[in-house]
């Protein structure tokens, strides 16, 4: 059997979580609505910050280990075909059978028909935003199978019928109040006296799972990194519950994107530094979970790898672009970014909000379909600064802006001005004219209809009391 990375095609429309129903700016005037949300957001947000920035301090090495993990990321992607025919050998040798799936229509079907085969009607699930990406849920509801999510976030998510808004945390959006009254009308068996209590929820949450974890032989999860020269996979959390998942049952199914490998295990020792200390702000994760292939009489005797292109072969064929696929699902640039701290998860229609998903939601569905997410950044470069492994989001954000289709009259202003500019005389002209912005206009840092769209939320630089030539005449 020979394998490929495939075509660079986009993800395919009508399945999964990668395109929104509204553009950004519609869904943002809603988010912005809501004080509530916002009050949730600030608070999560800024207490995450706090935390990470403490712990990254503590290392002097940290801005090498960014380098470090930038290189090793680089690399990857130079060498992804080599790497991934490596790591399906090595899985497969230690007794576990390699999938490859082109887009979110394979990788659905192949995880629908391995949990059919085992006679299960329902499978728990470890965090993972590769199955949100692929919309594995609604395929196995639509396949008569019952998923259920095993992270307390992700469980409130699923019990109040919403959708993740934070790749970290994806209840973010939702305080304790809230969350009590989705465990009272959704959860089985859940204690009708129930507080809002934090221990109280978490512990009400924990005895309906534990039932769960015992009664069901079929797990899913995702991979948070796949060593090529062994074959082994790797699931860090906080909870447990992705232990328990990925030790309890009889079958386990891991749906991993490609880009998720790493060469050897010295390299995972950059990662494991660089992830939680962005991400949650600890020194290490509470579970680090890794596992190679089929120990019989040990954990899962059945595992499958489900490796998932979805659009990723055409990120990687962008030279600009590409970095998007150096992410490790940190969040870190969530949560300094100060559009996503006012709108909101949900605003950006994707499982992949904030600036990572301003730039890697639009590659992998193809820029048309997501073309309003790259405006969805004030540029202000937070996010570079904060990523562990130095993506150059707002470049990115850039290049992707340049491959959106402009309005008309957008593209008749610019051509206009670069008339203008190159006519020195017409210039010097449109020049004199602008000292007319230091009256008109919001206290003259606008601009008049139709042109004040664009100034609503804008000011325009403040206009000199005197040109460069006039100045370079006079003298």
């Amino acid at each position: 059997m020979t394998t490929f990375l495939g075509m660079p095609a986009t993800a395919p429309r009508g399945v999964g979580n990668l395109r929104g129903d509204e553009t950004f700016p519609a869904a943002a005037h809603h988010a912005l609505a809501d004080d509530q949300l916002r009050r949730n957001l600030r608070h999560a947000t800024t207490t995450i910050r706090g935390k990470s920035g403490r712990v990254i301090a503590e290392l002097p090495d940290w801005q090498e280990l960014r380098s470090a993990g930038s290189a090793l990321k680089a690399f990857v992607m130079a060498n992804l075909d080599s790497l991934l025919e490596q790591l399906e050998a090595r899985v497969t040798a230690a007794g576990g059978v390699v999938h490859w799936a082109a887009d979110a229509n394979e990788a659905n079907a192949i995880v629908l028909d391995l949990v059919r085969r085992t006679g299960s009607e329902r499978v728990i699930k470890v965090k993972s935003m590769a199955t949100q990406e692929i919309g594995l849920n609604e395929a196995l509801e639509a396949g008569g199978i019952q998923p259920i999510e095993t992270d307390l976030a992700e469980l409130i998510v699923q019990l109040g019928n919403d959708k993740p808004s934070h790749i970290l945390v994806p209840a973010i959006h939702r305080n304790r109040a809230e969350i009590r009254e989705i465990f009272l009308k959704s959860m089985p068996g859940v204690d009708p006296d129930l507080t809002d209590d934090p221990p109280v929820l978490a512990a009400a949450a924990r005895k309906y799972l534990r039932e769960t974890f015992l009664s069901t032989t079929v797990a899913v999860s995702g991979a948070n990194f796949g060593i090529a020269e062994t074959g082994t996979l790797a699931v860090v959390e906080s909870e447990g519950n992705g232990r328990m998942c990925l030790t309890l049952p009889d079958t386990l199914i891991t749906v991993m994107g490609i880009e998720k490998v790493v060469p050897s295990w010295p390299d995972l020792e950059v990662f494991l530094q660089l992830l939680p200390r962005a991400s949650t702000g600890e020194r290490m994760n509470p579970y680090t979970t890794m596992w190679t292939g089929v120990t019989p009489g040990d954990g899962p005797q059945n595992f499958h790898l489900v490796l998932l292109d979805n659009g990723r072969s055409a990120v990687l064929a962008d030279p600009a672009g590409r970095a998007a696929l150096h992410c490790i699902r940190c969040s870190a640039c969530l949560n300094v970014c100060p559009v996503y701290e006012r709108t909101g998860g949900h605003a950006y229609g994707s499982v992949y909000p904030g600036p990572i998903g301003a730039v890697l939601s639009p590659q992998l569905t193809g820029v048309a379909d997501n073309a309003s997410l790259p405006y969805a950044s004030s540029l202000c470069g937070a996010c570079f600064d904060a990523c562990p492994v130095k993506i150059d989001i707002p470049s990115m954000l850039v290049h992707l802006r340049n491959k959106v289709s402009h309005p008309a009259a957008e593209r008749a202003a610019m051509r206009a001005a670069a008339y203008t500019m190159d006519h020195p005389k017409l210039y010097a002209r449109a020049q004199r004219a602008a000292k007319l912005a230091r009256i008109a206009g919001r206290r003259g840092r606008g601009l008049p209809p139709p042109f004040s769209g664009w100034t609503a939320s804008r000011d325009l630089p403040e206009v000199p009391q005197q040109t460069f030539r006039d100045w370079w005449a006079s003298r």
